[in-house]
Formats: C-alpha cells, sequence, structure tokens
C-alpha cells in the first residue's frame, strides 16, 4: 500500500522516425524499361513490383515507391533523380 511507480521517459527525434516517402512522376521521357530498371538497381524491387509501380505511375501520375527515413531514402531519391527520373521525397 502506498507504493509509488516512477517511469523514464526516453526523448525521441520525431523527424527521424517519421515515415516519408520517395513518390515518383510520370513524364514523357523515360522508357518502362528505363523505369523498371531503375526501380530494381536503386530501389532493389522486385521485376513485378517494379512493373507495378511503372504501370501505377503510367496511369495514375504518380506513386509511392518506397517509404522509410529521410535519411534512408535520400540517396535512393537522389540516385533516381541522377538517371533523369522525377522523384521526390515527401
Amino acid at each position: 500500500m502506498g507504493q509509488t511507480k516512477e517511469y523514464a521517459y526516453a526523448e525521441v527525434d520525431v523527424l527521424d522516425k517519421e515515415l516519408n516517402f520517395i513518390v515518383v512522376y510520370n513524364d514523357d521521357v523515360n522508357t518502362f524499361d528505363h523505369v523498371i530498371n531503375t526501380f530494381c538497381e536503386v530501389l532493389k524491387h522486385e521485376v513485378v513490383q517494379a512493373e507495378q509501380c511503372a504501370w501505377i505511375i503510367h496511369t495514375k501520375g504518380k506513386c509511392k515507391v518506397k517509404e522509410g527515413s529521410y535519411d534512408k531514402l535520400n540517396p535512393l531519391c537522389t540516385a533516381i533523380l541522377d538517371r533523369g527520373i522525377f522523384a521526390e521525397i515527401q
């Protein structure tokens, strides 16, 4: 009786834990093969996943192709941009 519990709270860096996405947009320049190969090489997608993303981009205008922390997505997004495909982190 009369016991008191103490709790310790850890400070968490919220920005580092936020879920972000690489969003790729449709264009009239890149071929399906180029986009699919990029997703397989850069994002390590399986061919079927890369094809599905490419088709969604073609029909809907954009697609979230990868999720994760900003620090992990930034170099991947840069690699996609370097291949001439328009992408951004949201």
